[in-house]
């Protein structure tokens, strides 16, 4: 029998590492090759890590809520042939974050051993580097527990749910002043402290009340949009839409098209369609901040939010701009159906430029979205109500209406050009019909 080793793997651009969500198998179980093993969370997405091998699970060495670097092993899987040679090989790694924490009862490390630990654990993921920067943490002044000592985010949020956050002082900032270029990409900025800080410190805790964990999903969903808050100057503008057209065309087809294709034809593939049809049109609403430069992006990739009952994904349509309207329609049912039965799949959730949110199945009316960073806008759908409406002549009629709502980060996008795609958008709805108007 030969054991295999199972390694975090890699799962999105600058994704330097991950935390063990939630175990699928445990010593004992018998797996298949490509059988899911792990539930596994990053600040990007959260996935499942898949069996290389066909085997029998060996031995679990990265515990649940544990977070660990890409590559480092996990877990081990007996397979059939070779030998165990590599149980040790494994062992040692499982055995290797634990080489430069201090004995129980052993004396703490001075701040200057900190330090040079710190400079020794080599580059912060930017994972870490973003949470220093937002508590104003001195990782100079912080022991890591990963690999080579290295600092993973698990050490920080650590730190920063018992309030003992380490600041730099008058000594420590003149001993490392002189390599602190080499430790950070920019210098640290004092900003407010993280959702868990700031919450453990506002809100009481009494008797019946109800303390729910943080999830690795959630605590990614909050930080990217503190992080988005924080770095995006948002501005918010929105335009009111005559769909009657569109609701009397899409409601004479949904029979049939569910017949035909198996799957609703909503009236948010519309919706998709159009924004995607505007964007080739106003490629500027289809950009990103790159702090010296923006960044103008060729594919036209719509994300999607999706909820479930206690997380958010954002899977994307990717070239949204070269589907119809059923595909697109297809596209938003598969990956809703994903995301609702755990099988959506990272790279899924990868290479979104816009968003779509169609906060109108809420029943929601008027809404300001967060962008997500490090897009440049967001729109909300609003729900489709009726309304009287004073129509041409002066007369007044019942119409099918919807509220676009346009969050945009002020410092890629000026009121006119989101105006005008706004404007482009609201054109192209009110002007579908069954004559001008083809769903294939």
């Amino acid at each position: 029998m030969a054991i295999e080793n199972i390694e975090m793997p890699k799962l999105g651009e600058s994704v330097t590492e991950g935390t063990i969500e939630k175990w699928l198998v445990k010593p004992g179980d018998r797996v298949n090759k490509y059988d899911p093993l792990a539930e596994v969370n990053t600040d990007k997405v959260t996935a499942e890590i898949p069996s290389s091998f066909e085997g029998t699970i060996k031995e679990i060495i990265v515990q649940e809520g544990e977070t660990v670097e890409v590559g480092v092993v996990v877990c081990t899987i007996e397979v059939e042939g070779g030998n165990a040679s590599q149980t040790a090989e494994a062992q040692t790694v499982k055995e290797e974050p634990s080489k430069e924490m201090p004995a129980a009862g052993s004396q703490k490390p001075s701040a200057s051993v900190k330090r040079e630990k710190g400079k020794a654990a080599g580059r912060y993921s930017p994972a870490v580097l973003r949470l220093a920067q937002e508590n104003d943490i001195d990782l100079t002044l912080v022991e890591g527990s990963g690999k080579e000592g290295r600092i993973t985010r698990k050490d920080l949020m650590k730190l920063i749910e018992s309030g003992e956050i380490p600041t730099a002082t008058a000594e420590s900032s003149s001993s490392s002043s002189s390599s602190s270029s080499e430790v950070f990409a920019e210098p640290a900025k004092q900003v407010s402290p993280s959702v868990s800080a700031r919450t453990q410190e506002a809100v009481p805790v009494g008797a019946g009340d109800i303390e729910i964990p943080v999830s690795g999903v959630r605590r990614a969903i909050a930080n990217n949009m503190l992080r988005s808050k924080h770095e995006a100057p948002h501005a918010w503008t929105m335009i009111e839409v005559d769909v009657t057209s569109l609701v009397n065309y899409r409601d004479s087809l949904k029979t049939e098209f569910k017949q035909k294709e198996g799957f609703n034809l909503t009236y948010f593939a519309f919706f998709v369609k159009a924004v995607a049809q505007a964007l080739k049109e106003f490629p500027m609403m289809n950009a990103m901040w790159a702090g010296d430069k923006i960044v103008q992006k060729k594919d036209i990739n719509i994300s999607i939010a999706v909820a479930t009952e206690d997380a958010l994904f954002v899977p994307v349509i990717k070239h949204a701009d070269e589907l119809t309207i059923k595909g697109i329609g297809r596209e938003i049912n598969d990956l809703a159906s994903k995301v609702r039965s755990g099988k959506l799949k990272s790279d899924e959730m990868q290479g979104g430029t816009f968003t779509v949110n169609n906060t109108g199945s809420f029943g929601s009316v008027q809404s300001m979205g967060i962008i997500n960073y490090p897009q440049a806008a967001i729109l909300q759908v609003e729900s489709i109500v009726k309304r009287p409406v004073v129509m041409e002549g002066g007369m007044i009629g019942v119409r099918d209406m919807v509220n676009l709502c346009l969050s945009l980060d002020h410092r890629v996008l000026d009121g006119l050009v989101a105006g005008r795609f706004l404007a482009r958008v609201k054109e192209i709805l009110e002007n579908v019909t069954k004559e001008n108007t083809s769903i294939y």
